[in-house]
């Protein structure tokens, strides 16, 4: 439990996992974007249900329940992914990331900023588009829990912000 005020900035849900000592740099949502794939499948499915309904299935009420009940379950899927990224933060602390994941098992990867030896990122064709990019964080000859976040909004402002930190603290150590 977290001994100091919460923030307005940091989600109850995501705040419970900073410790006392920590100052919350980033916290973002991963893009919308992410959701792309499930809203696809879905009008997909509307599509196609609609074209199965009225060309295969007319009449046939038992056909038409499974038709429509089949796309309804690519809707319920869509609704869990919509409320899964609403309750997935990234967030950048003056000790650490964190990325808290999930609805039923709740999982928080994380990796100490001093532990990172080189960070990138990359942005694919439809992240250029899209907005979003993946970082990309490495430590020395360890595997972290915490390697690839991708869907990053505003990426360039983040990586700018993120080695700020990295690098401010290792110029305060040389001092």
């Amino acid at each position: 439990m977290r001994l100091v005020p919460t923030s307005d900035t940091v989600p109850a849900s995501v705040n419970r996992y900073l410790l006392p000592h920590e100052r919350q740099v980033i916290t973002v949502h991963q893009h919308p974007a992410i959701l792309i794939k499930p809203i696809f499948w879905v009008l997909v499915g509307l599509a196609v249900a609609g074209w199965l309904s009225t060309s295969v299935a007319s009449g046939n009420g038992v056909v038409l329940l499974l038709i429509w009940g089949l796309w309804g379950i690519l809707v319920v899927y869509l609704l869990v992914k919509v409320f899964e990224w609403s309750v997935t933060y990234f967030v950048v602390t003056s000790q650490r990331f964190v990325l808290a994941t999930g609805i039923v098992t709740r999982k928080v990867n994380m990796m100490p900023l001093a532990k990172v030896t080189d960070m990138s990122f990359q942005r694919s064709p439809m992240g250029r588009i899209f907005g979003f990019g993946e970082f990309i964080l490495e430590s020395a000859g360890q595997d972290q829990a915490l390697s690839n976040v991708d869907y990053l909004p505003y990426p360039e402002q983040l990586y700018l912000e993120v080695c700020g930190l990295i690098f401010k603290d290792k110029d305060d150590g040389s001092d």
